[in-house]
């Protein structure tokens, strides 16, 4: 089976433990979007927000180990295994060390450093 790729709804920025109240207050009060906390049992990332944005789904992820923030995105496979080894045959490697997650899903970068979580939508049809 041949892998398709296509973006996700999530998006995750990782920010630094010193700027996140200051970031989570910018969501909720100044541009007055939906911010919820929601629990997390992560140990790479200590607290976590939910910002509906437009159609995505926006998480506002407190690492204590970060000196700048970075932006994660989320990238859906129809087949999950075939896309790793396709990716890996493209020279791109899982780095799933990265954080933990389901043993179905791996964590990918592209050249440039941006983080991807690859993994297959609920409903595979859609």
């Amino acid at each position: 089976m041949d892998p398709k790729f296509q973006g996700g709804v999530n998006i995750a920025i990782k920010i630094p433990k010193r700027k996140y109240e200051e970031t989570v207050a910018f969501y909720r009060d100044v541009l007055k979007l939906d911010v919820e906390e929601q629990a997390i049992e992560n140990p790479t990332v200590s607290r976590t927000h939910q910002v509906k944005f437009g159609g995505n789904v926006l998480w506002l992820d407190c690492v204590d180990n970060y000196a700048h923030p970075e932006v994660w995105l989320e990238l859906k496979t129809n087949a999950i295994d075939a896309a790793t080894d396709y990716l890996k045959r493209q020279g791109t490697e899982t780095c799933d060390e990265l954080e933990q997650i389901p043993e179905n899903m791996h964590w990918i970068t592209d050249p440039a450093g941006t983080v991807f979580i690859l993994n297959e939508p609920e409903n595979k049809d859609g």
